[in-house]
Order: C-alpha cells, then structure tokens, then sequence
C-alpha cells in the first residue's frame, strides 16, 4: 500500500526528489513524536535553547520556538506543502518560498500549541505567599508575642491546607478565631493577626 502511494522515482524532478527525501522521514519521526506525546511517553525531545531557563515553582514552560518537536514540524509542513504546491504547476522559487513559509506557520503554530498546553498544567506546589492577605481560622491555639507555634486552616489555590503560624499578637490567638495572614517567614510559616 505505502509503495502505491509513492511516485515512480525516476519521473521525479530534481525538487520533487528533494522534498519526497525530508517528506518521508520527517512524517515518520512526526508521527513517532506526535504519538509518545499523546500518550504521555517520558522521552525528552526537546533541544535546550538560551531560551530555556530554570522554572520556579508554579511557573510555565516558556514560549519555545526552538525545540526539535517544532523542527521536525518545519520539515514536515515544508516537504508536503512544496509537493502540493509543485502540483499545482508553480514555478520553483515560488515553491521554495511558499513551502518555507508553510514550515515557519506550523512551527509558530505547535510552538504556541505546547506553550497554551504547558498553561494547564498545575504542578500542585503550594506557593504560600498566595495565603498572604486571606482569613483563616485558628486550629490550635497560637502563643502571644511569637513564642511557639499554632496552627491555622486557611483555603488557598483552591484547597483547604493546615499550616503552622505564629503572631506578634499581646494575647494568644485562640481555637475558632478568625485571622489574617500578614507575611511568610521562611517560606514555611504564616504571620497572622486576629481579624477583629
């Protein structure tokens, strides 16, 4: 079937052959990469960039125009697309042209696909400075004047999460009380005051 699908190699002008050559094996190397990224394959093929820099916590994938995924895409949208265009009778500067500008729109194109993609991911971190300004309700009794620790309940990023707080407050904070979160002191631990 796949040789019936290709064309008789000798009729084949020197550009048909050019692009039947990058055609053939980036649509395979396509399809393989297109196939492990759907089903969540741990195969890294991604080239490292300047554009590539170490993520905090929370952070996205940068946009990346560069990555082997979106070479292989150039090559394959430039090859079918210069054969499609060498079908309708163009000269062939206006092919060379138009393919290179096929493969640069599908590159932008999966580049920007992967980067909205990247978007969704939640990497479940939590990122305390997010709690800062929100209420929450005392667990276990906060000492006064920052002498020990208590414990507060407080919803942020879309959960419920126990953590440990201290306040400056004269008096301790009681169990049930309302309090805001002030700062973070050593990314770990909540400054509250009570909400009065």
């Amino acid at each position: 079937m796949l040789l019936s699908i290709l064309p008789n190699w000798a009729e084949l002008s020197l550009l048909q052959q050019i692009y039947w050559v990058v055609a053939v094996p980036s649509t395979l190397i396509f399809l393989f990469i297109l196939v492990t990224t759907v089903i969540g394959s741990s195969v890294d093929v991604d080239v490292e960039t300047d554009m590539d820099s170490v993520l905090a916590d929370g952070d996205s994938i940068p946009f990346q125009f560069l990555s082997l995924k979106n070479i292989i895409g150039f090559f394959t949208m430039f090859a079918w697309s210069g054969l499609g265009f060498i079908g309708l009778g163009w000269p062939d500067y206006q092919v060379i042209l138009a393919s290179i500008a096929c493969g640069f729109l599908m590159m932008l194109a999966m580049a920007t696909v992967f980067y909205l993609m990247s978007k969704l991911v939640e990497t479940g971190n939590l990122n305390l400075n997010n709690a800062v300004g929100r209420l929450g309700e005392v667990y276990l009794t906060i000492p006064a004047q920052s002498k020990g620790l208590g414990k507060v309940q407080i919803t942020f990023q879309e959960s419920l999460q126990t953590l440990d707080a201290m306040t400056e407050d004269e008096e301790p904070i009681p169990t049930g009380s309302i309090v805001r979160v002030e700062r973070i002191i050593d990314n770990q631990i909540l400054v509250v005051k009570r909400n009065l």
